[in-house]
């Protein structure tokens, strides 16, 4: 059997297929945002800490036990002991979950590359409403990127409980996408082989390409100084250090049985180790150089959103006070608003709700990952470069090159299990399995292409392998340290290496990253208990909101014992916005007596606001209009609960949303 194994043409090729599965979706759009969210260069500190202690360690075990074994992963446990198959199958279940869901991503990537061509891009501006006297409604209150996902690209339904049909477009896109997969795994090895060559390099100079255009970009070197400021405080917050860890796991593909069955086609005497420690450090450079490139577009993007929101209310104020033409700059902005304060009160009054309050700190403070930062935030920067399509065209071929690297990693740990089944290649040619599984996982994903179908992505992305994937990887250290015996597979690889263990290899597999996996799954598991009701982000076109709703779903796995079932609530107190949009310079007002209000539900404050923590920071007169400037929309969907304080009010913001953390 193994005399006939099919074999990699060289170990390169083993190299760069390993690259291009851990090398990803994530490496570009959460690292960054993660490196936003805990500190921003301290971050790498405990980002480096658990690739050392965690990442590099679990991937040479992997490697090992699948070039040891030279068995997909449900044969490799099989042999190792007999009652582990179903470590095998739970990988393989996994794996075949994320492709149902994954290669929707590439269909998205797929029908932005499309329209990539065309001048100006279709998300560039709002469509004109339906008698062409104006844009449309829902476009405006939102903004062209984000009605071009939601509508154009999604055409997303308002609950998860409309369903909707599907639409033809991206399902489409999802065919192709999958008829493109197909044909790189048609012949195992011999075409995956040749593939992996362009989808690893490929997006590397893309990348490079970005970068150079990035850093010449207005406003770079502000993302790029927001990223890198190191916030020291945040290596004392537990949540950097868990979300660290996870983001390694996570990224190397752990646990899905991939790394096995690639190092399954290696030569036996093929030095693993070092491989391991190859693909491991390209894989945390490609997140560190992928963040560079992403602060240096999410600058540009946030110094031109806050130039333009200056411009905008230096016209508006030149207009409202007949000022002359240049009279009013940046530099003198916030003196002549003090002095038109004081001398037109009553009519700086009138204009005052209309005023933006614009900062850059809270334009690049806009947390956003996955598809909120793949297909909106980057589009919105996009869009505003100069000789757009070319950029536009780049970057999405760059996602569509990571997507499907990764997909004929999560692919091989399918088949090459099935493929090694006498039971089944005796009946069906390899070419039919890699067939059958195509056409399986495309039409179940055909979900994910109905009106409610980004719902259904969101709950699969969330939890259909989580839990399953650190109690997989938990189970593979223990059994191999355990079972088979740290000594004797020790001797195994210096029999295939010529190399002694290392002690380093020795404590990592034997108690740290265990420990560590054991600490990730309590934190998880506790996670969801807490939590208690499950949500989910509802878009609310009338007012352009994500609205909070419960999820009506249980979540259910074959490799998970325990079913946290949810149930559903047909009414959710509260939510991210209320039931119907406020007037600019109004806010609801909570606790207080109508008589006290004159007998309305909604009056205008105009005295002193102080903050919360947590809400919008420093002090501002309450009167600023945060119901529609852009930084308290971003705050109205980052916190469930925005709330401005005043003595002895208290103030629920209305708002718009105009932002997503998808």
């Amino acid at each position: 059997m193994d005399e006939a194994r099919p074999l990699w043409a060289t170990p390169l090729q083993f190299v760069f297929a390993c690259i291009s599965y851990a090398v990803g979706l994530g490496n570009v759009w959460r690292f960054p945002y993660l490196c936003q969210m805990y500190g921003g260069g301290s971050f790498l500190v405990p980002y480096l800490i658990m690739l050392t202690v965690e990442g590099m360690p679990l991937l040479y075990l992997e490697l090992a036990v699948g070039q040891r074994m030279r068995q997909g992963s449900i044969g490799a446990w099989r042999t190792i002991n007999p009652y582990l198959s179903g470590v095998g199958v739970a990988s393989v279940v996994v794996s075949f979950f994320l492709s149902m869901y994954y290669n929707v991503i590439n269909a998205w990537a797929f029908w932005y590359l499309f329209h990539s061509f065309q001048d100006p891009l279709p998300w560039s501006m709002c469509p004109l409403n339906g008698n062409r006297t104006g844009y449309d409604e829902e476009c405006e209150k939102a903004s062209s990127t984000q009605y071009f996902w939601y509508r154009k690209t999604l055409n997303i339904s308002p609950s998860i409980q409309e369903s909707g049909a599907v639409q033809w477009e991206p399902a489409l896109c999802l065919i192709l996408a999958w008829l493109l997969v197909y044909l790189c795994i048609l012949r195992g090895t011999e075409s995956t082989g040749k593939v992996v060559y362009f989808t690893a390099l490929l997006p590397y100079c893309v990348l490079i390409i970005y970068l150079v255009r990035g850093l010449t970009l207005h406003g770079a070197t502000n993302g790029l100084a927001y990223m890198f400021t190191p916030k020291m405080e945040q290596l004392a917050n537990p949540k950097a250090w868990i979300n660290a860890a996870t983001q390694i796991f996570f990224s190397l593909g752990l646990g899905f049985g991939s790394l096995i069955a690639f190092a399954s086609y290696n030569e036996p005497s093929n030095n693993c180790q070092k491989h391991a420690v190859i693909v491991s450090i390209i894989n945390s450079s490609t997140s560190i150089f992928a963040s560079v490139v992403t602060f240096s577009i999410y600058g540009f993007k946030a110094t031109f959103n806050y130039e333009s929101c200056l411009n905008k209310v230096i016209l508006l104020l030149t207009n409202s006070f007949d000022l002359e033409d240049g009279f009013l700059t940046v530099s003198n902005l916030e003196e002549v608003k003090s002095y038109l304060a004081s001398a037109y009160p009553s009519k700086y009054s009138e204009v005052f709700p209309q005023i933006k309050n614009c900062s850059l700190e809270s334009e690049l403070e806009t947390a956003v990952q996955g598809t909120g930062l793949a297909f909106i935030v980057y589009t919105e920067a996009i869009k505003n470069m100069e000789v757009s399509q070319l950029w536009s065209v780049l970057y999405f071929f760059m996602l569509l090159m990571l997507g499907i690297g990764s997909m004929l990693g999560n692919t091989a740990a399918i088949l090459t299990p099935l493929t090694d089944s006498k039971v089944i290649s005796s009946y069906l040619p390899k070419e039919a399995i890699s067939g059958l599984v195509c056409l399986v996982s495309c039409a179940i994903g055909l979900v994910f292409t109905v009106e409610a179908g980004n719902y259904w992505f969101d709950i699969f992305n969330d939890y259909a392998a989580t839990l399953p994937l650190l109690l997989i990887v938990l189970v593979e250290a223990a059994a191999v340290c355990y079972l088979y015996g740290l000594r004797r597979f020790e001797s195994d690889l210096k029999a295939m290496t010529g190399h002694a263990l290392n002690w380093y290899w020795k404590a990592m597999w034997g108690g740290v990253s265990p420990l560590l996996i054991i600490s990730l799954f309590v934190f998880y598991l506790s996670d969801y208990i807490i939590t208690g009701t499950l949500q989910y982000q509802a878009w609310d076109a009338s007012q352009v909101c994500k609205n909070t709703e419960p999820r009506s779903w249980a979540v259910s796995f074959s490799t998970w014992a325990a079913v946290k079932r949810v149930r559903f609530h047909p009414e959710l107190p509260g939510g991210l916005c209320p039931l119907r949009p406020l007037r600019q310079g109004q806010a609801r007002l909570e606790g207080m007596a109508p008589e006290e209000l004159g007998g309305a539900g909604t009056g205008v404050y105009t005295g002193v606001a102080r903050t919360e923590p947590g809400t919008e920071r420093g002090t501002q007169e309450a009167g600023l209009h945060l119901l529609t400037q852009q930084r308290a929309a971003h705050q109205c969907f980052n916190n469930l609960d925005s709330r401005i304080t005043a003595p002895g009010l208290r103030v629920s913001l209305g708002c718009p949303c105009t932002d997503t953390l998808s």
